[in-house]
């Protein structure tokens, strides 16, 4: 009976691929398993034993041979520490319960402690991990394994939140799309073992990342999030961190970009640009993009909006957009600009900080207006189909949005950029 009530949880319904496009992707199912657990509880010797190591307590019984441990290992999530007396060696032992069966395992201690590959401050949280682990393969071994052998990247959680972004790229109309739209991005992910902190996601197969530490990597240069065998499986599509690519191209473009003429709307040559990526991806912050380098500074501004058309999430997200463009049905332009501001608070701290950097740059590209060309509108043009993209969703008023009112958005936004961001 336990066996089918478990079936009825695992085969918990993907989000079908019409679905709303924010509609809820991510499994509990792991989650609750892990809930459910046994927790650790120690069971204590009745004094201090003799010859106990520092980094050890009271769970350490001293000398104790295995059929003793099991006697007073009662309850599942009970552990302690003992002296091995099965061998010649000195070796440290943990014996811990669960299921009615005691487990016994070979204990290290380096500054922390661990039985295998995963290190641990306490013996509390090794044991925690433990349980929380055994108790998943013995529920869910089957589920776990499905899980890995049948991901599909394209019904990702990242892909799915990635899909209005792609449908919106290919509403646009072609007088609004170059060339320089189009990005062919291959770069694989930096993965990295990862403490997570909190409740975190698996962001390919969508299922908990379970455990207390080590719970699976994450990608150091995009932030990706993923079980061990779940990251064997990516294609190399990393979008790195914005902000590093943000501040090297704004710092370029400040030094000897903002009289350029056509500054944002000139393109690069793609040949430079993939050049200056490619540097990007392989050497971070040390980056030269000087003049020497890359002569021609367009090529610095391309990379620029490229990264920011790369967002797995548009700066302005796809929630508070539609609060943007209602703001300037307001008759008032005190009123307008207040709400604009309270719709931008919602965004994400790193959207609004980010958005906030942004739109100071390009005010300043607007104060060189004599010798660059490029007023407000100009920029706001150039900018709106990768800053505010259209949601592929009816709006507020049942109509699809078109970009000149996200170009009248964006206007009033770098424009009033003091006002707005404070």
């Amino acid at each position: 009976m336990e066996k089918e009530e478990r079936k009825e949880v695992y085969d918990t319904p993907v989000t079908d691929e019409n679905g709303s496009p924010i509609s809820i992707v991510w499994k509990p199912d792991l989650y609750k398993l892990q809930q459910e657990s046994p927790k650790p509880q120690p069971v204590f010797a009745p004094s201090a034993v003799s010859g106990c190591p520092f980094f050890y307590g009271l769970e350490y019984h001293g000398a104790m041979n295995h059929k003793e441990a099991n006697s007073l290992l009662k309850d599942d999530g009970n552990y302690l520490i003992r002296l091995s007396t099965s061998s010649d060696d000195k070796m440290y032992t943990l014996s811990l319960r669960i299921f009615g069966k005691v487990h016994h395992y070979k204990l290290f201690y380096d500054g922390q402690h661990y039985v295998s590959q995963k290190r641990f401050n306490t013996i509390n949280d090794l044991v925690a991990d433990g349980l929380v682990t055994l108790y998943m393969e013995s529920k869910a071994g089957k589920y776990i394994y499905l899980m890995h052998s049948l991901i599909s990247y394209e019904k990702s959680p990242y892909m799915t939140l990635n899909k209005l972004k792609r449908k919106t790229i290919k509403k646009l109309k072609p007088r609004q799309l170059n060339s320089e739209e189009v990005v062919d991005y291959d770069k694989p992910h930096n993965f990295k073992t990862h403490n997570f902190k909190g409740l975190n996601w698996c962001e390919l197969c969508s299922n908990f990342l379970w455990g207390f530490t080590q719970q699976g990597v994450k990608c150091e240069d995009c932030g990706f999030s993923a079980h061990f065998k779940c990251s064997e499986k990516l294609p190399p599509d990393c979008y790195p961190d914005l902000k590093l690519f943000r501040d090297k191209c704004v710092e370029e473009i400040e030094r000897r970009g903002m009289s350029v003429e056509g500054i944002y709307r000139v393109s690069g040559f793609q040949e430079e640009m993939d050049s200056l990526r490619l540097a990007l991806d392989k050497d971070g912050k040390g980056t030269i993009m000087d003049d020497q380098a890359y002569e021609n500074i367009h090529v610095v501004a391309s990379i620029l909006k490229m990264y920011l058309r790369l967002l797995p999430i548009p700066l302005i997200t796809y929630d508070v957009h539609p609060l943007v463009i209602k703001a300037l049905e307001t008759q008032m332009s005190w009123e307008r600009l207040a709400e604009v501001r309270a719709a931008l608070k919602k965004l994400p701290p790193a959207h609004y900080n980010t958005l906030s950097y942004l739109m100071a740059h390009l005010y300043r590209v607007t104060l060189r207006l004599d010798e660059n060309k490029m007023t407000a509108q100009n920029l706001s043009t150039v900018f709106a189909p990768t800053l505010m993209p259209m949601p592929d969703l009816i709006d507020f008023k049942g109509t699809i949005p078109d970009m000149n009112r996200d170009i009248s958005a964006l206007h009033m936004i770098i424009e009033n950029q003091n006002v707005i961001f404070n």
